[in-house]
């Protein structure tokens, strides 16, 4: 038996693990953010009866993608920070198209290609050429952050824009 709980109780940031025996089986608690960009921290408990050892190498399964589902969360104050920081919002906006498309259009240009991310990672950070509608060239500005953390989240949260259309 596995169960899994989700609250939006407030907890201090960071993950704690606290596990307790009881008749029915270890509880193992995990603090951390929520699983979403915009809703605080979350409380993740899992409670798992003591069993043979097969289920028990599930049991560690199960809680090894619990931690891996909440250890990277997007930050879309950070992103949107990093955005704006860096000029993104001087050519692109999230909803309309501006001298680039819009970030939403981005995301649905990307989604489902498996290395969507890796081909915009380069292309906010190599400088690489674009062309405008007019028909001029330019290089596109580089993001503003030498973290590869904070621009893995920047594409992250482009790409986890809902809507928009393939251009």
């Amino acid at each position: 038996m596995f169960y899994l709980h989700l609250s939006d109780d407030s907890y201090p940031k960071g993950a704690t693990w606290n596990t307790e025996y009881k008749p029915t089986g270890y509880r193992h608690t995990l603090t951390k953010k929520a699983l979403d960009s915009g809703s605080g921290r979350g409380l993740v408990t899992a409670l798992l009866p003591r069993t043979t050892a097969g289920s028990a190498r599930l049991q560690l399964v199960l809680v090894g993608l619990l931690v891996s589902l909440n250890a990277y969360a997007i930050d879309a104050d950070a992103a949107q920070g990093l955005a704006k920081h860096s000029g993104c919002n001087k050519c692109h906006a999230i909803e309309k198209k501006k001298d680039g498309p819009a970030l939403r259009d981005v995301a649905a240009k990307y989604r489902g290609e498996a290395n969507a991310e890796e081909k915009l990672i380069k292309h906010v950070t190599s400088g690489e050429m674009v062309k405008f509608e007019d028909g001029h060239k330019e290089e596109h500005k580089k993001v503003k952050t030498q973290d590869p953390d904070q621009t893995k989240n920047l594409i992250d949260w482009i790409l986890s824009l809902e809507g928009g259309t393939k251009y």
